[in-house]
Order: C-alpha cells, then sequence, then structure tokens
C-alpha cells in the first residue's frame, strides 16, 4: 500500500491533473539517473575556461568574467549533445577576436578529461568490485521498476554520446527497464536530440503530451516535456552528496527551467508513484 501523505520530499509547484493517464515516461542519464559522470561540470568549465582565456583583453574582461560567461552556458545548454557547449565555446573564442578549432576537438579533448576523471568508477564496475547501485541515484531503481509495473512505457534519452550511455546503462543493470529504447548523441548531431525523441515516442505510442512524464536535472528536457503538455519533475541531486537533500544550485535552474515539481532523488519512490501515477494504475 502506498502512503499519500509522505509527500515531504517532493517540491509540488503544479500537481499533475487527476484526469492525467501517464502512459510513457521519458528520463534523462547522467545526473538523473546516473552517478557515474558526477562532476563533469568541474572539468568542462576550466577546460573551456582555459581556452577562452588565451583570447582575453585584460583590459575588457576577467578571468572571473571568463568563468561566469561559461558557467552561464554550460548550465543552460546542459541536455542537449555535448558538442552543443562545444559550438558555443568555439562561437565565444570569435567574440574575443580569435580563431576557434572545429567544435568537435574541443569535444574530443573534454572527453579525454572526463574519462581520465571517471575512469576509475567504470572499471570498479566492470570488474565487480562496485555494486550498480553505489552509482545510481537513491531510489532510482525502484521507482523505475515501479513505472514499468504499470504497464508505463520508459525511454532513456541523453545529450551524452549513445555509445557511452548504453555502455554505462548497462554496468548500472538498467538497460531492461527502458522497452522504449536507449538515446544518445550521434556523430551527425542533427540527427538527434531529446525533442525529436519525444516527437518520435508519441507518434509511435499514438499519445497525447499530457500522457507523457519527464524526468531529468536539465534546462533542456524540462522545457522540452513541457512543450508538449506533458509533466515534467525536477531532479536536482545533489550528486556530490547523493541521498542528502537537494542541490540548490540545481533546483532553482529546474524550476526556471519550468518544472512542475522537485525531487532530491527516487528515494520515497512509493510516495512519488502514487503521487504521479496512483495506485489505480498498480
Amino acid at each position: 500500500m502506498f502512503n499519500r501523505q509522505d509527500l515531504s520530499n517532493i517540491e509540488i509547484v503544479e500537481a499533475p491533473q487527476t484526469s492525467r493517464r501517464f502512459q510513457a515516461a521519458l528520463f534523462d542519464f547522467d545526473g538523473t539517473l546516473s552517478l557515474i559522470r558526477e562532476g563533469w561540470q568541474n572539468v568542462m568549465v576550466p577546460y573551456f575556461c582555459e581556452v577562452l582565456n588565451e583570447f582575453v583583453d585584460p583590459q575588457k574582461e576577467t578571468f572571473q568574467n571568463v568563468e561566469t560567461v561559461v558557467r552561464d552556458f554550460v548550465d543552460k545548454i546542459t541536455g542537449k549533445q555535448t558538442i552543443y557547449q562545444c559550438i558555443q565555446l568555439a562561437e565565444e573564442v570569435k567574440l574575443r577576436g580569435g580563431t576557434p578549432l572545429d567544435p568537435l576537438l574541443y569535444k574530443k579533448e573534454y572527453l579525454r578529461r572526463l574519462q581520465k576523471r571517471i575512469q576509475s568508477r567504470v572499471d570498479r564496475l566492470s570488474n565487480g568490485l562496485a555494486h550498480p547501485d553505489e552509482y545510481v541515484v537513491p531510489g532510482g531503481r525502484r521507482f523505475l521498476q515501479l513505472l514499468r509495473e504499470a504497464g508505463i512505457r520508459l525511454y532513456l534519452a541523453s545529450g551524452t554520446d549513445e555509445y557511452y550511455v548504453k555502455q554505462e546503462a548497462e554496468l548500472l543493470d538498467l538497460t531492461s527497464f527502458f522497452d522504449g529504447g536507449v538515446y544518445g548523441a550521434q556523430d551527425d548531431y542533427k540527427t538527434f536530440s531529446k525533442a525529436l525523441v519525444i516527437d518520435r515516442l508519441i507518434k509511435i505510442n499514438n499519445l497525447s503530451g499530457e500522457e507523457l512524464l519527464g524526468f531529468g536535472d536539465g534546462y533542456v528536457e524540462i522545457e522540452n516535456v513541457r512543450s508538449v503538455g506533458g509533466y515534467a519533475v525536477g531532479v536536482a541531486t545533489n550528486e556530490a552528496s547523493p541521498g542528502y537533500g537537494v542541490d540548490e544550485w540545481k533546483r532553482n535552474r529546474l524550476l526556471d527551467a519550468g518544472a512542475s515539481a522537485i525531487i532530491p532523488d527516487f528515494s520515497s519512490s512509493e510516495a512519488l508513484f502514487a503521487f504521479l501515477v496512483g495506485e489505480s494504475r498498480k
């Protein structure tokens, strides 16, 4: 029996209408379900600042201002494919009078640095030295199970390259939950976006937008789900200390993007399920 009263971990901006009957759910991956890439911003932001600082005119701009600029555009684009952040980096180089590299080269160097940071996590999972749930957002596995048992079709869509998304979802033993598929960034970046995945899943399943649930920790998936009339839940996990409340920076960003509810994680799985879906679907 689900406890409908235990909503203390759910910040409700707008409750779903009782007439909604969710048929599909779209999940972001990094930071929403997976903690393998925790700290990626601490790789991307310093690297991008390093690139831009080569072109800074100290009479016009401080290094601190460059960091603010970088953080702002990295945050705003989070959820899209990584290449878009690298494209914006190239634009910022141009604005400072420089000649940028091909954005794909910026992406390649960023991924090299990030892989160095996370390789030990991947190795521990691959070798069985770490349990998958050590790198799953608290309660995530249980919540996916509840949705699947209710007959809701699940989709995973990430701005990370599809090869890595599929590899890491396998390492976390999450792939089997996503009967709708696992999707990630492509070399031809114009062929993939979360908006395209949403459009496709709505058409394939003959759904209305109101029948879609969305979960993510970035602007993009929240805005995309809201734009079709879906119900978007912002996952403001404190990735450095999972299970210890919301990340206020994430929370504010997700509210700005239009999230209808905010959760710190999925630790209150049954209550969240009852709030969103209702016992009648069980």
